[in-house]
């Protein structure tokens, strides 16, 4: 059986995307007239390189009509904490010291919210940050989370 082309670049493609959030809630913090809401969205980011370890990112969503349509800019607050969410955990591989793991835009254009995965090899402990920036100008508001591993099983780390 022959496996039409267009089907082994999707495929490829939809592999190659980066992680992506899965909606967990929100809560409104400013009535709209129109458009949606202003709000607090809770989303989890599992985390590609290491299996059993959720994400959870909370942030703020601008409403109204522009936010409704994808053009407002998003505020820089957010904030992080990972969690082992299976029994063990067990990595895809060696993890580089540290990693950008997950990036989303938060407004039309240069404006994007990274989730940076650290290695701190003394501890055995696995740091997530989560900050925002711009073509021009980042914002220092940032949020951390560390998530020690059993001595049991070591980091794995590349060179």
């Amino acid at each position: 059986m022959r496996v039409p082309v267009a089907a082994v670049l999707l495929t490829i493609a939809a592999s190659s995307l980066p992680a992506h959030a899965e909606k967990i809630g929100e809560v409104s913090t400013v009535f709209r007239f129109l458009g949606k809401n202003d709000r607090i969205v809770i989303e989890a980011y599992d985390d590609p390189k290491v299996n059993g370890v959720t994400c959870y990112v909370s942030r703020a969503r601008t409403g109204g009509v522009s936010g409704t349509v994808g053009l407002a800019e998003d505020k820089s607050d957010a904030s992080i904490d990972c969690r082992q969410v299976g029994d063990t955990l067990s990595f895809n591989g060696k993890l580089p010291q540290q990693e950008d793991v997950f990036s989303e835009r938060m407004s039309i254009l240069f404006k994007r919210l990274h989730i940076v995965r650290m290695v701190d090899p003394v501890r055995n402990t696995l740091v997530y940050l989560t900050y925002s920036d711009k073509l021009i100008e980042g914002s220092p508001q940032n949020s951390i989370t560390a998530l020690p591993v059993s001595r049991s099983t070591p980091i794995p780390l590349a060179k």
